[in-house]
């Protein structure tokens, strides 16, 4: 059993409105330090392997499903996991 772990992000590009908002929302906590902040998105995926390239895998549903490409980074991490 595979473990993957999947960090969206959006693209430095794009306009993130809800790193904005959080980020003010820290300033007027008192937080001023905080230069920027950048909202993603984190899954995490149990994959049985049946022979096919995990990599393969995971890259085919990123982009197919998982991420909008077009505005989104993605990147992932593989463990070996315990099946429960």
């Amino acid at each position: 059993m595979k473990k993957v772990k999947i960090y969206v992000t959006l693209r430095e590009s794009v306009l993130d409105p809800q790193g904005a908002a959080v980020q003010g929302s820290l300033h007027k906590l008192g937080y001023g330090e905080v230069v920027d902040v950048r909202i993603g998105k984190y899954m995490e995926l149990m994959i049985k392997p049946d022979g096919r390239n995990v990599d393969t895998l995971v890259q085919e549903m990123c982009r197919k499903l998982l991420t909008n490409t077009v505005i989104e980074d993605y990147r992932y991490e593989v463990e070996e996991a315990v099946a429960q």
